[in-house]
């Protein structure tokens, strides 16, 4: 089983519109990152974790054919922006694509993406989408076992999860003591950090890396940076188990 980084960028990816700063216009590829999303794959199981605005020029990349479930983090626009870029998968199929999150951000997918969840019939084609409330108890979505993980993102609840080994965890500002419990034992942490200065709604590098040393996981990549962070300089000064991710970046998943 393996996870693939389709992103590892910020709310407005990098490089950032309208921005001429060092790492925008740097011709190192791993400082190019779309926004942040990942990619679960299993002998039987295909599965996204946030379908964010990137979606398809993600899924081009990578050659995505299908797709068995969506998890979704929390409903901050570059997390769910991609919702309608979910047709094609269930577009020539009676199935419907089914989807996973907590209440708060199931409630503002349908609101937001309302039209597909009208009745009638639809002149156009729309996202075939099962809407499925995570409770905080363990799922298991074809082979893959899957625990959520509460996390605080700013006033928000939202979710971050545990597959076998490793654990997936973005747009992170707090986490609670309960979530530690259920980190215990995990080798690969993929954990969000932002930036330096310090942020209402995130990790900073250096909170991030004191989550790090309380988790102890064998390796950690961070997720969801901004342009403040240059992969080449960033590297010089980090642990040698922590690394920035970068999109395409895939990492081996045990039990």
């Amino acid at each position: 089983m393996q996870l693939t980084i389709l992103g590892c960028g910020g709310s407005m990816g990098v490089p950032m519109l309208a921005c001429n700063c060092a790492v925008c216009t740097s011709t190192e590829p791993r400082n190019q990152r779309t926004r942040t999303a990942a990619l679960i794959q299993s002998p039987t199981t295909t599965m996204l974790i946030d379908p964010g605005p990137d979606l398809r020029i993600q899924g081009l990349r990578h050659n995505l054919q299908q797709l068995d479930a969506v998890l979704v983090t929390h409903p901050h626009q570059d997390h769910i922006g991609g919702i309608d870029d979910l047709r094609p998968f269930t577009l020539h199929t009676q199935r419907i694509l089914p989807l996973y999150a907590n209440q708060f951000t199931l409630d503002r997918i349908r609101y937001q993406y309302d039209y597909a969840f009208a009745s009638g019939e639809s002149a156009s084609t729309r996202p075939s989408l099962g809407l499925n409330l995570l409770d905080g108890s363990a799922l298991q979505i074809g082979d893959v076992s899957i625990i959520p993980l509460p996390i605080e993102h700013g006033d928000w609840q939202i979710l971050g999860f545990r597959i076998g080994d490793l654990a997936y965890m973005t747009d992170v500002s707090h986490i609670p003591e309960p979530t530690f419990e259920l980190l215990h034992g995990v080798k690969s942490l993929i954990i969000g950090a932002l930036r330096h200065e310090p942020h209402p709604l995130h990790f900073t590098v250096e909170q991030a890396l004191a989550a790090v040393a309380r988790i102890q996981p064998e390796q950690a990549f961070f997720v969801h940076m901004s342009h403040s962070l240059d992969y080449t300089t960033e590297h010089a000064t980090l642990p040698s188990h922590v690394q920035l991710a970068y999109d395409g970046l895939v990492l081996s998943i045990g039990e």
